[in-house]
């Protein structure tokens, strides 16, 4: 067992892993940046790291600074919560190389698998159904038209190390192909460093279903059922739901199964996601693999009672799951809806300051993990995410009553600080969305119906 863990990583993600590490008797050691010096975690943690400015690349990824915030801490092992590092195979490679434990996969399965192309591919070979397009990376624009006209349009253009919604481009008129095919590259060097592509099909209407699974290293692989997150702006989740409405039992079934031998083949370790996209007539299709904790990973913790942090540290120790797939029976309803400083009235725009007053909700069956109070400066440099509110009850119903119960109480006031807490009530309250008819269309059609937009540009 682990006697002590750097978290490497900020804001709610960190004061959650530095609770389960806790609990579990281990000491934390916070990292952060000169932004978050006065942040939840760094009270928190037995000990805090200073590693550098506010820019990420400069603190939250700058790897020679953690590892040595970890040497010189005693950290045994490190865990990289969600986003910066957390899928990063060569930082998990230098991690070993300096005999600490990198709580997540191997890296040679985080390279295999955070190759979105070659992780078709390989799950192709492990017999899970994958959209039609390109095989490999594609090479040139010729070879993009050629696949996208074997296909047929709509297509998607997604950057190979692509992930957190970015570096992804639909195309509908085959004149768009070469422009979007050129933007995207471009945007997707600029971002993650590697401009290479791949094409795929785009299903309209389409639902967006994604599997929990967690293995450890003595052979055992079990899932935790699955969650909906259809609700998404650009491409990036804004409410999750465990389990997802409306799904026939042999279709839920074959999900999870094929995520289970998705994760086999490959001797996946730790915490993983398959996400899928399910089309109006219930077939699915594996869009890409996450070798990572999910953010919406609470509504499967309230609906199993597995803590999947805690799995995580004690599989990377060495440990044996501590359930079996038997004991897996997902309970109830869980919705997850999350709060970002972000005004929907210009397309979800970041709108950060000073925060003079922030009451979360409360109440029975209510779970709101936060970093966020009253004197909290929400900066540019981060993700803009405040809160998530998690609510669970005995039916779907009544967890659409007690959320919208939830999202009314909460108060957050600061100069400039918008949030989307009206625009989740509102989605909430869509006729499709209470009769589990939803699908990643929503949020556009909301919006489109006020005249603003929820897609970014072609390769934006």
């Amino acid at each position: 067992m682990f006697s002590t863990v750097l978290i490497a990583n900020r804001g709610e993600i960190a004061l959650r892993i530095a609770r389960a590490c806790r609990e579990l008797g281990m000491r934390t050691v916070a990292v952060y940046s000169t932004a978050d010096r006065d942040s939840a975690v760094v009270r928190f943690a037995d000990e805090a790291v200073h590693i550098g400015p506010a820019p990420p690349k400069a603190s939250y990824l700058h790897v020679p600074a953690i590892i040595e915030a970890a040497l010189l801490s005693g950290a045994q092992a490190i865990h990289p919560g969600y986003g910066f590092l957390s899928e990063d195979p060569d930082f998990a490679e230098i991690c070993e190389a300096n005999g600490i434990f990198f709580i997540g996969p191997s890296p040679q399965v985080m390279q295999q698998l955070g190759d979105k192309a070659a992780a078709r591919s390989l799950m192709a070979g492990a017999g899970l159904p994958v959209l039609p397009g390109s095989t490999t990376a594609l090479a040139t624009p010729a070879e993009a038209k050629e696949i996208a006209q074997q296909t047929g349009f709509p297509v998607i253009l997604k950057a190979a190390a692509g992930g957190g919604g970015r570096g992804m481009a639909i195309v509908r008129d085959p004149d768009d192909l070469l422009t979007a095919y050129k933007e995207t590259r471009a945007h997707a060097y600029a971002v993650f460093g590697d401009d290479r592509l791949y094409l795929e099909r785009f299903i309209e209407d389409a639902r967006h279903v994604e599997v929990q699974v967690l293995c450890d290293r003595h052979g055992s692989a079990v899932h935790l059922g699955e969650r909906d997150c259809s609700v998404q702006r650009r491409h990036q989740k804004l409410v999750e739901e465990a389990p997802a409405p409306n799904l026939p039992a042999e279709l839920r079934t074959a999900m999870c199964e094929s995520a289970v031998r998705g994760a086999r083949s490959v001797g996946y370790v730790g915490a993983g996601t398959f996400e899928f996209v399910l089309t109006p007539s219930h077939e699915f299709y594996l869009m890409e693999i996450n070798c990572r904790l999910q953010v919406e990973h609470p509504v499967t913790e309230m609906v199993t009672g597995v803590d999947i942090v805690r799995e995580q540290i004690l599989v990377a120790a060495g440990l044996p799951l501590s359930v079996s797939q038997a004991d897996v029976a997902p309970r109830g309803v869980a919705l997850e809806c999350r709060v970002n400083a972000e005004d929907p009235a210009r397309d979800f725009a970041p709108a950060p300051g000073l925060l003079t007053e922030f009451v979360p909700p409360s109440g029975p069956f209510v779970r709101v993990d936060t970093h966020a109070g009253p004197g909290w400066r929400i900066g540019p440099d981060y993700d803009s995410l405040l809160a998530k509110t998690v609510v669970w009850a005995p039916d779907r119903d009544q967890a659409l009553a007690r959320m919208d119960r939830a999202l009314g109480e909460f108060r957050v006031v600061g100069e400039g600080v918008r949030t989307t807490v009206g625009f989740l009530r509102e989605t909430l309250a869509r006729p499709e969305f209470r009769a589990a008819e939803h699908t990643t269309a929503l949020v556009a059609r909301i919006l489109g119906a006020r005249g603003t937009s929820s897609e970014r540009p072609p390769g934006s």
